[in-house]
């Protein structure tokens, strides 16, 4: 037991109640309550996970108001590509240097939920559409945060994967597939990195709010992975703090000026709420302000060097989609750069993410140092950076530059308006505009290099035209100058994609239920999510998980399966046979032929990335542990090996497998018997019997409860009313003057989709949750009237 609990367990037993009730919630929007006359400092917490957004005056949980100067390293989708660890832990033990430096305690980070659609408006705040990548990269991150003596936070706990009425929607998940996709990845990264902190998320898990699901909470997070440190609400995220408490929520944030307080108060003195698991929530509180404040790291940290690694993190991001072998590029003849991102560039996502960066890079200045007098660079912007819209007069342009220049770079990607915390993309197209300017760029000129800058997936039918498409992501403040390095071979592209690309989300099983109903969001597709439905449905992706090209090749030679205790030891050789230092990720994925529960075609279990120079090899050794075999057995409630036939398979992606093994398992035990759909989206009998209980009806809008959003007040008279003045409210909270259409957009679906519970803890006291009861029972009787006057 670390000491610094031992300690707060002393202070606690010398508390009141008032007191221990204080601790519980926030002081306000970033810091915890202080007993200054107990020794229990006040510690702040602040927004990650690629940057420290640090606000200084004006403070929200949105991502408005501005930040203090921060190194923006590139979002967890392009640390996601990188498949290195050891990379994504330096750029965490960066994050910790600057948050130490600004006395930022918790750096709220790094999010790893699912990428279970591409079209997820915050998919570019997590690494992958699988969970051993998830968690194997979160815990690095984690690691190298709290090496500097900053507590780290994982979110968001869990089955969030829709922004989409995030904040009261019903995700409908059967347990086989909760546990194997949705939660393994937090699994992974609390056993890994032991975080300080955990973040539970806004939605329900099955009818139940992730702030009081205590399976969670306690028995999945604590009993069965063992992690110790302090679980707080998502902001505004607490649907009823005593019983929160009960199933192991221990901090709510922000503050809610005390909303809760004589709630807690009255189920503690009626015995719901007992005095043990009071101070059980409040020893953790303590614990972690007295860590915090204690804890030994470096305050201090060089500005250039995190701005070369945020550099060197962005190279290793990029992923070489297609070349026939026009990159890397000559510095010589012309080069016609097109695309407003050249000097605009899209480098990170936006939302409570937004970070303040030191300094941007941008491709067009960072290609013109490079080249010098080599070669000439001419530019023309082809669409408008904010919009991405074009018309006839810059097409024009972009034709005639591209007809005179050697060779064409056009970027082009998603302007920061059609991604952001707070709404999901209603497709994965690209703007008009930009598919103008490659398509008028192309025909110009075959010599064109298309690079893409954007946080999630895109739908490219043009793919196979370009002589090179480069997939940059979100490249942080360095992306131009990594962009710049990558083109131009100073580094090789060293990504490899951690989600698959489809054809069209028309393909996908999950799209058949995403983001269309306010209330429930049902997970028919069960395990088939990215390469798991594409590689067993035989419905390729327009470019697969794991995939990614360098400007050199690799052999895989000598692969070895040998038993070892419960698990067997992977080795191979991979040697660099081309003419150029390079990267490769060798993936190893295991396939169970045969099985009483239903199975993908193969699944991710190890993965190594090895860098070499020309003629060098590597041994590679990867562990095969026992889960890497298993199911989650839902009868049995555990991991559950079938003993049998397996396949590994070794490969440099999902479809390109370099080599395999047939092993004999004899270890296990049997699964029980366990079916998905079967044609990749279950029909309501199937999903009935994945479930395990019948499908739950989506409620709909009345009558009005706590859990009512602001919308669902639109459907009678009287709540449009209301409606009307909680939104003037809200909009005179935040000075929305100067507000770009992202902000305003996610400002708008924040206010509309919010349960009125958080419109009442987030008004400083002007609506208490008493006055709410009044108002809802109010609102109930004069619809209740108006539905029978009309009947």
């Amino acid at each position: 037991m670390r000491a610094t609990y031992e300690r707060a367990e002393q202070i606690v037993s010398r508390l009141t109640t008032d007191e221990k009730i204080r601790l519980v919630s926030g002081k306000d929007a970033w810091t915890t309550e202080a007993l200054d006359e107990h020794g229990v400092p006040s510690i702040m917490l602040t927004d990650g996970p690629h940057g420290v957004r640090k606000q200084t005056a004006s403070t929200d949980h949105l991502g408005i108001n501005e930040s203090v100067p921060a190194t923006c390293f590139p979002p967890a989708v392009t640390l996601g590509s990188t498949w290195d660890p050891a990379l994504v832990e330096e750029v965490g033990s960066a994050l910790g240097r600057e948050s130490r430096a600004n006395d930022v305690a918790v750096l709220l980070g790094p999010g790893l939920n699912i990428k279970r659609h591409p079209a997820g408006g915050r998919n570019f705040e997590y690494f992958s559409e699988d969970p051993f990548v998830s968690g194997k990269l979160a815990a690095a991150l984690v690691r190298g945060i709290q090496s500097e003596g900053v507590g780290a936070c994982l979110k968001h706990y869990a089955a969030n994967n829709q922004e989409f009425f995030r904040m009261s929607c019903d995700s409908v998940v059967d347990d086989r597939t909760l546990n194997e996709l949705y939660l393994t990845g937090f699994e992974i990264a609390v056993k890994e990195s032991s975080p300080w902190t955990v973040m539970c998320s806004y939605n329900k898990i099955n009818g139940e709010h992730a702030d009081i699901n205590r399976e969670l909470l306690t028995d999945k997070l604590r009993d069965d992975w063992g992690f110790d440190g302090l679980v707080m609400s998502d902001w505004f995220a607490v649907s009823d703090r005593a019983l929160g408490i009960c199933a192991g929520l221990d901090l709510e944030m922000p503050g809610s000026g005390g909303a809760w307080d004589a709630q807690v108060k009255e189920a503690h003195a009626k015995g719901l709420l007992t005095t043990a698991e009071l101070d059980l929530a409040v020893t953790r509180v303590i614990d972690l302000a007295l860590r915090a404040s204690e804890a030994e790291g470096t305050s201090e940290f060089d500005r250039d060097a995190h701005h070369e690694l945020a550099r060197r993190a962005a190279t290793a991001g990029t992923v070489l989609l297609t070349n026939d072998g026009i990159l890397p590029l000559e510095r010589t003849g012309s080069i016609a750069v097109i695309g407003a991102f050249a000097k605009k560039p899209r480098y990170q996502g936006a939302g409570s993410s937004l970070v303040n960066p030191t300094q941007v890079d941008t491709f067009l200045s960072a290609l013109r140092t490079a080249v010098g007098d080599a070669a000439e660079v001419h530019y023309a912007p082809g669409y408008d950076a904010t919009t991405g819209e074009t018309e006839e007069v810059l097409l024009d342009e972009v034709r005639e530059a591209a007809r005179k220049a050697d060779v064409v770079v056009v970027l082009a990607g998603l302007p920061q308006s059609y991604e952001s915390e707070g709404f999901d993309r209603p497709h994965l197209r690209l703007p008009d505009g930009h598919t103008a300017v490659i398509a008028a760029a192309l025909d110009a000129n075959d010599r064109t290099v298309v690079a893409l800058q954007n946080g999630s997936p895109v739908e490219l039918p043009w793919a196979d035209r370009p002589a090179a498409l480069v997939e940059a992501y979100l490249g942080g403040q360095a992306s131009g100058s990594a962009l710049a390095d990558v083109l131009l071979g100073d580094a090789a592209p060293g990504g490899r994609l951690a989600e698959s690309f489809p054809i069209s989300a028309a393909d996908l099983p999950a799209d058949r239920d995403f983001a269309r109903h306010p209330k429930q969001v049902e997970y028919r597709e069960g395990l088939f999510v990215g390469y798991r439905y594409h590689d067993t449905a035989g419905i390729p992706a327009r470019f697969p998980f794991g995939h990614g090209l360098t400007y050199t090749a690799f052999d895989y030679s000598g692969l070895s399966v040998r038993k070892s205790g419960e698990g067997y030891t992977v080795t191979v050789t991979v040697t660099n046979v081309g003419p150029r230092a390079g990267s490769e990720v060798v993936q190893v994925y295991v396939r169970d032929p045969e099985c009483a529960a239903y199975r993908p075609a193969k699944e991710l279990k190890g993965f190594a990335k090895v860098h070499l120079e020309p003629g060098g090899s590597e041994k590679v050794t990867l562990k095969l542990d026992r889960r890497a075999f298993s199911v989650w057995d839902v009868r049995s409630q555990e991991w559950r090996v079938e003993p049998g036939a397996f396949e590994v398979l070794v490969g440099a992606s999902s479809t390109d497998i370099r080599a395999r093994r047939t092993i004999k398992v004899e270890f296990g035990e049997a699964v029980s018997p366990a079916h998905g759909p079967t044609v990749f989206v279950a029909n309501d009998n199937e999903f009935r019997l994945m479930l395990g209980r019948e499908i739950p009806e989506a409620k709909g809008p009345l009558p009005y409860h706590r859990d009512s959003t602001v919308a669902d007040l639109k459907e009678t008279a009287t709540g449009r009313v209301v409606a009307g003045m909680m939104l003037q409210q809200a909009k005179k909270a935040f000075d929305m003057s100067e507000a770009d259409a992202t902000t305003m957009a996610m400002f708008d679906a924040a206010t509309r989709e919010a349960p009125l519970r958080m419109v009442a803890m987030g008004s400083g006291g002007k609506l208490t949750l008493a006055g709410l009861d009044r108002l809802i029972r109010g609102l109930n009787v004069t619809s209740s009237k108006a539905w029978r006057a009309r009947s």
